[in-house]
């Protein structure tokens, strides 16, 4: 075991502060990794301050992070894979049964013994995992994922999260040339959304309330922009969508975009707004259309998203701050004001 610095909250009402915890020394299996950019997603604001208690209480201290892009520093004897110097990157799982089926059928996301990076059971030093806010972590190397050298490194941090939560669903439902594909709101799910859909040769439509989006939305790949509460511009898109992702987290009329579908399309929730939202039977009904959620993926198709970001050189786009910078960012994250995530340079933890 060894002492890693690292930002952490002591409680909900706490900030992130400097602190130092424990790491694992890698076994024969594990990959060591110095942490170079980690991003901010909304979770992790929500698990500090223990806003999602009633299925994932938080246990404190929480270090959060789990948009993790580093350069390993040691591998175990049992590692093939990566050697000292390789670009790795880490995404929300660190571990997983192996064996139940979703496991062997590849979705270790859908584990019933998945272990997040943060604020799950730590099987090794006791307490919880400790997420990307540190200099370094330790992983099963069956959880470590490959970089593309060509992409740059604080963009592509938050693919680990944003990145293949967006990814997943499209290849889920097909989205390839010629398919239409709409976007509902344009932020840090949103616009990898966008970016994705657009290297995947779709059509892609972008949903927002907010005109001020429109050339931001075209610049990253939009083909078109609607004003959603125009009527009569959401009219003109009726029954033709083939694919609709839904980022939005606030309360929305999700009927509006399910009247958009042609037959046996299909809307994916990934914004995931605090009430239920109401479903019109009939919305769904004459048209064979279908309603789904989905949650990043499994651990094969994170690498295949990471190498399709290499291959269209797609990255997030991100401010990068110092960790010192993180109780402000995360009040920034509250007011949409960021384009369009942020992202931790974790060389600034050296300075504490």
């Amino acid at each position: 075991m060894y002492k890693a610095k690292a930002y952490s909250a002591a409680s909900a009402t706490s900030p992130v502060a400097s602190s130092t915890i424990p790491r694992r020394d890698p076994t024969a299996d594990d990959v060591q990794i110095e942490i170079l950019f980690c991003g901010i997603c909304h979770s992790d604001l929500h698990s500090v301050r223990n806003e999602w208690s009633e299925f994932m209480p938080t246990v404190y201290p929480i270090v959060p992070g789990h948009e993790i892009v580093g350069r390993v520093t040691k591998v175990g004897s049992a590692v093939a894979k990566f050697k000292p110097g390789d670009l790795a990157a880490v995404g929300c799982m660190v571990d997983s049964d192996g064996t139940c089926p979703e496991c062997r059928a590849g979705f270790e996301q859908f584990c019933p013994n998945m272990v997040l990076t943060f604020n799950s059971p730590d099987k090794h030093l006791g307490g919880v995992t400790y997420g990307g806010y540190s200099e370094s972590i330790v992983v099963d190397q069956k959880f470590v994922l490959r970089v593309p050298s060509n992409l740059n490194l604080a963009g592509a941090a938050p693919l680990l999260c944003a990145g293949i939560t967006t990814y997943s669903p499209m290849r889920r439902w097909g989205v390839t040339k010629g398919k239409k594909v709409g976007v509902v709101g344009l932020g840090g799910l949103g616009h990898m959304a966008v970016k994705l859909a657009h290297a995947f040769g779709a059509h892609v439509v972008v949903f927002t309330t907010s005109p001020k989006k429109k050339d931001d939305a075209l610049r990253l790949g939009a083909d078109e922009v609607v004003i959603s509460k125009n009527a009569d511009e959401m009219q003109k898109h009726a029954e033709s969508f083939d694919f609709i992702l839904d980022a939005v987290s606030a309360d929305h009329d999700i009927n509006a975009y399910l009247n958009l579908l042609r037959r046996d399309g299909n809307i994916t929730l990934v914004g995931a707004p605090p009430k239920p939202l109401a479903v019109a039977a009939f919305g769904l009904i004459p048209r064979r259309r279908s309603l789904s959620g989905s949650n990043i993926g499994g651990i094969a198709e994170t690498q295949e998203m990471l190498d399709f970001c290499g291959k269209h050189n797609i990255t997030a786009d991100v401010e990068v701050i110092p960790i010192q910078k993180v109780n402000e960012a995360y009040e920034r994250l509250l007011k949409s004001d960021v384009k369009y995530r942020f992202s931790i340079d974790m060389a600034s933890l050296k300075s504490e």
